[in-house]
């Protein structure tokens, strides 16, 4: 499994925003609010291209979504090939990963932090252990903590610190330890800030 593993900071820089959704990234837009290298300064923004926007769109998906470029193109594919708005069904298939629900659980800080938690085995999926973080839940499926995992400072730090409630497209349950999911999600819940019709029209050429 591969991820990215670079500096966070400048990612954000370069595409303007919070990717990750970490202090350091604030603080770090707040004190040097350009792009990151020597001409980041100077570096005029009026003349921005089409294809640089539309990349940009598409490098903040994936990277929000902590996909590689081959997971992220097939991703593209197959939403395109489903009935439906392309851009729409593509968000979907992002909020449908693992270790996105657990981020929106509330389990989870970031979405990098609910990838390590799937991947070591904190998180089961109707009543089984499943550590990949890119498999994909269905409506009605219910994602639970384990047992052993309940007790984990960390996670209890995340649930009764940050507060932050569960997505609308899940029902909780058991003290917040279990999400069903009930609907899939829409556009209105995703609150990545993408414009992904940008990212249809990059794959589209």
């Amino acid at each position: 499994m591969s991820r990215y593993t670079g500096p966070r900071a400048r990612v954000s820089r370069r595409l303007g925003t919070n990717i990750w959704g970490t202090n350091g990234e604030n603080i770090a837009m707040e004190k040097r609010p350009y792009p990151p290298g020597e001409h980041g300064r100077t570096r005029r923004r009026g003349n921005v291209s089409e294809y640089l926007l539309q990349l940009q769109e598409k490098q903040k998906a994936r990277f929000a979504y902590g996909m590689t470029e081959k997971q992220f193109r097939n991703l593209y594919e197959e939403a395109n090939r489903r009935q439906g708005v392309t851009g729409e069904n593509l968000l979907r298939y992002c909020e449908q990963r693992l270790d996105n629900v657990v981020y929106r659980a509330g389990w989870a800080a970031t979405r990098p932090q609910a990838r390590q938690f799937v991947t070591h085995g904190h998180i089961e999926v109707n009543g089984r252990r499943v550590n990949v973080p890119s498999y994909r839940v269905r409506k009605g499926d219910v994602v639970r903590l384990r047992e052993k995992s309940r007790q984990m400072l960390v996670i209890q730090w995340n649930m009764d610190t940050l507060g932050r409630p569960a997505a609308p497209w899940l029902d909780t349950a058991d003290g917040g330890q279990e999400v069903t999911v009930r609907e899939l999600p829409l556009r209105e819940h995703i609150d990545v800030p993408v414009r992904e019709q940008l990212i249809v029209e990059l794959y589209s050429k």
